[in-house]
């Protein structure tokens, strides 16, 4: 039973290669909420089979799987390859410049996923997180143009390699328990702004709403910037 657990949460991280494909299904067929929709489903399957992981102690019953490994390829198409053709097939960003800028999320996000200090030890990201369906999702959401766009993106990708800390707001200890609830407003703010059928002014309020949680995450990770990492014990 615990072997078969186990395999059960691989199985529910695998569902990922699933929902990326259904979005890459969703975007050729012009559908982008729906292509939205499924990359948001792999952030909330990204969000917690980690913790499922570890206690189903997948590790130890299912040893020959390199979760990490197997978690960083899911991660990549559904937070960068997918999102980048979004960008790019969206009309997001000027067409003149759509194969340039997706090589710059591409190469930008390889760097990021190979850092073997990706993380501080208190679990913050070093430079932008290659998190390009929250990127693909406020340019649909905000339209501010396909020249904004194309700034927007240079601009992530270059903070890819800047001494800047993201938070984890799962993984990072400091603020909780309202960190955890602040990502949950947001996650529930941005699900809301993807339905078509609100009114202007309760589809604004939910992006204001989504955008000001977002930016309190932001800032979170730029206090841990100015304060700078822990010094070691000892």
């Amino acid at each position: 039973m615990r072997v078969a657990a186990a395999w059960l949460v691989h199985l529910f991280t695998a569902s990922g290669v699933v929902l990326a494909f259904l979005a890459l299904t969703a975007i050729d067929q012009g559908q982008w909420r729906l292509a939205l929709l499924w990359l948001l489903a792999a952030l909330a399957i990204d969000g917690v089979d980690g913790t499922m992981a570890r206690l189903a102690r997948v590790r130890e019953h299912v040893p020959r799987i390199d979760g990490e490994a197997f978690d960083l390829i899911v991660d990549y198409l559904n937070y960068v390859f997918v999102p980048a053709i979004f960008i790019c097939r969206g009309g997001l960003v000027p067409p003149a410049l759509a194969l340039p800028l997706a090589a710059a999320i591409l190469l930008s996000s390889v760097y990021v996923f190979v850092r073997r200090d990706m993380k501080t030890d208190d679990n913050y990201f070093r430079g932008f997180p290659a998190l390009w369906n929250v990127v693909a999702l406020y340019l649909f959401a905000v339209r501010p143009g396909p020249e904004a766009g194309a700034a927007v993106v240079l601009l992530f990708a270059l903070l890819s390699f800047a001494p800047i800390r993201f938070v984890h707001p799962f993984r990072v200890r400091d603020f909780q328990p309202w960190l955890k609830l602040l990502a949950l407003l947001w996650a529930a703010a941005t699900l809301a702004l993807l339905w078509p059928g609100w009114s202007g002014d309760a589809a604004r309020l939910w992006l204001y709403l989504s955008l000001a949680s977002g930016a309190a995450l932001l800032a979170i990770g730029l206090i841990r910037t100015v304060k700078g990492d822990p010094r070691p014990a000892g």
